[in-house]
């Protein structure tokens, strides 16, 4: 088996989960580099990386370059990912700066693998809201269609980075350890932290907002879902909507998934499409997954499959995947994979 010259530019939650999902699976590397803002040693699973300065440019050799950006940050892969495919390397980014440019292939491989074929040296790796939205819905979109998609998401912190878990650790550490007696005005002014990510607290609540608002009410998170849905489904006849909700979990995200198909379609028809999925994990009877459970895993899991009484073809389902692996570092090296291919 051909090996290949690898980098991972990013050592934050992302990239270090693409560390692991290299190691993991085996991938065939020859070599493998570690970029980031400022050279030092890093260990992952007992294992020492050198991690050299992305600002030293020093990028030849390297023929498949993981960009591990944090949903919603920008930077690295608009700085350094031309610089990486001059070179001669095939970039993956996360990041969200090019997943809607009409060259880049946007994948998630069990839906799309064929559009990696079409790459010019970029291929996008989509948000993670989208990516498990995607695993859950694409098999029915091809036996079905999709008429209509009704989405709300319940994201984990870990999605807007490591400071963003670190301030609903503490943030919870400190409301547990608060005279009860106070008023909720003074329990906030001792929350302040250098770990400020949220715009209210997220302990013990939870916010429907997550990325800036446009000027229909909608959030940025919310209209990737339906731009990166048309584009990984090419099909812009959809009608999706969604809102997107942060909530005080760690990691995995969580959604609640509606639609409707374009062709007539029963439970047990919808069943079987679900159980035969590829990257799905069905959950038939009334268990259900959580993101406490999920945590760490490669799947999405699907449960709580029901009709909707009042609608023909219309369907609810509860989606929960590992944001961190399947809805970012997994997705982007199982997009590595396909090009080994």
């Amino acid at each position: 088996m051909k090996k290949y010259h690898v980098a991972v530019v990013g050592v934050g939650v992302v990239g270090i989960e693409i560390l692991k999902c290299l190691k993991s699976r085996s991938f065939p590397i020859a070599n493998l580099r570690v970029f980031a803002r400022s050279a030092r040693a890093i260990e992952v699973e007992g294992i020492e990386y050198e991690v050299e300065a992305i600002g030293d440019e020093r990028f030849d050799g390297v023929e498949i370059a993981l960009f591990a950006g944090t949903e919603g940050e920008k930077g690295a892969s608009k700085l350094y990912a031309h610089k990486f495919i001059e070179k001669g390397a095939i970039v993956v980014d996360n990041g969200a700066d090019f997943r809607l440019e009409h060259d880049v292939p946007l994948v998630v491989p069990e839906a799309n693998r064929d559009a990696v074929k079409n790459h010019k040296g970029l291929i996008a790796n989509p948000n993670c809201t989208t990516i498990q939205a995607i695993v859950a819905l694409c098999g029915i979109h091809r036996e079905f269609g999709l008429e209509r998609i009704l989405l709300t998401s319940f994201q984990a912190t870990s999605g807007a980075g490591k400071k963003a878990a670190m301030k609903l650790w503490e943030e919870a550490r400190t409301l547990v350890n608060i005279n009860r007696n106070k008023e909720f005005d003074e329990i906030h002014k001792d929350v302040d932290s250098e770990f400020d990510v949220f715009s209210h607290q997220i302990a013990f609540n939870v916010i429907p907002q997550i990325g800036g608002f446009a000027e229909d009410g909608y959030t940025s998170e919310e209209w990737k879902v339906v731009n990166e849905t048309h584009k990984i489904l090419n099909d812009d006849s959809i009608r999706i909507s969604s809102t997107c909700v942060r909530v005080p979990v760690f990691t995995a995200h969580s959604e609640a998934i509606y639609f409707e198909t374009k062709k007539d379609a029963d439970h047990a028809q919808i069943e079987k499409v679900l159980k035969d999925s590829e990257g799905v994990k069905y959950f038939a009877d009334s268990s259900f997954p959580l993101p406490l459970e999920v945590e760490g895993t490669d799947l999405t899991y699907v449960a709580r499959l029901r009709r909707d009484p009042f609608n023909k073809n219309c369907f609810w389902i509860w989606v929960v995947a590992d944001n961190l692996r399947k809805g970012a570092a997994l997705n982007a090296v199982q997009i590595a994979e396909e090009l080994t291919k």
